[in-house]
C-alpha cells in the first residue's frame, strides 16, 4: 500500500464533503428563502445530484478498478442502465424499511422517499460507482476479509457510517422538544449526512493509520 494511494484517496473524500458544503451555500445565491430546514426536500434534491454527479466524476478520473477488457457500447449503456435499476431499487427498498419503522405509509411519502433517495446517494451510489452492478461484489465487501482495496475499506466505513448516522437521527423524533428540525425527516437526513461526512473523513485516516496491518488479496 502506498502513501499515494491513501493521498487520492483522501483527496477525493475531501471533494465529496466540498459537494456537500456547496449544495447548502450555492443554491442561496439563485433560491429565494433557501435553507436545509425551511426547503429541506429542494435541499436533499440538490445534495443528492451533487454528491453522485461528483462521486461518478471522480470515479471516472481516479479508476480506483481499472478493467483490462474492453467494453463495447452497448456493454456500457446496458451497464448504466443496470446501474440505474439498481439505484431505484434501493431507493424502494429503503422506503419499505422506513415505513416498516414507523414512516407514515400515506402521508409524508415525498418526504419518506426523499429519506431513501438520500440515504442511497450516500450508500448505493459509492458501490455503483466501484463495483458496478454486482451484487455479489457488494456482499464479498461486507463480509469478513473481503475487502481487495483501501477503496473498499473506505467503502465499508462510509456506508456503516451512513446507516448509523440515519439511526442515531430518529432519536430526537419522539422527543418533546418542538425543535423545526424535529420534523419528519430533517434529523434522520441530517443524520445521513453527518454520517456520511464522518466516514469520508474517518476512513482515510484510519487506513493511514493501519496501512502496515492491512493486507489485501487480489481479485
Amino acid at each position: 500500500m502506498k502513501d499515494t494511494d491513501i493521498k487520492k484517496l483522501l483527496y477525493t473524500h475531501l471533494l465529496c464533503i466540498f459537494s456537500i458544503i456547496l449544495s447548502i451555500f450555492i443554491p442561496s445565491f439563485f433560491l429565494e428563502n433557501f435553507s436545509i430546514l425551511e426547503t429541506h426536500l429542494t435541499w436533499l434534491c440538490i445534495c443528492s445530484v451533487s454528491v453522485t454527479a461528483v462521486n461518478l466524476v471522480l470515479y471516472l478520473v481516479v479508476k480506483p478498478n481499472v478493467s483490462s477488457k474492453r467494453s463495447s457500447l452497448s456493454y456500457k449503456v446496458t451497464r448504466f442502465l443496470k446501474c440505474c435499476i439498481y439505484f431505484l431499487t434501493s431507493c424502494f427498498f429503503f422506503h419499505v424499511i422506513f415505513v416498516l419503522y414507523g414512516a407514515p405509509l400515506i402521508e409524508l411519502v415525498l418526504e419518506t422517499f426523499s429519506l431513501a433517495v438520500i440515504l442511497s446517494t450516500f450508500t448505493t451510489v459509492p458501490c455503483l460507482c466501484l463495483l458496478g452492478p454486482n451484487f455479489k461484489a457488494w456482499l464479498r465487501i461486507f463480509s469478513r476479509n473481503g475487502v481487495t482495496s483501501i477503496w473498499e475499506n473506505s467503502l465499508q466505513i462510509t456506508t456503516i457510517s451512513s446507516f448509523v448516522g440515519i439511526w442515531l437521527g430518529a432519536f430526537p423524533i419522539p422527543l418533546d422538544w418542538g425543535r423545526p428540525w424535529q420534523e419528519w425527516p430533517i434529523s434522520c437526513t441530517l443524520g445521513a449526512t453527518f454520517g456520511y461526512v464522518a466516514g469520508l473523513v474517518i476512513s482515510p485516516l484510519w487506513i493511514y493509520w493501519n496501512r502496515k496491518k492491512l493486507t489485501y488479496k487480489n481479485n
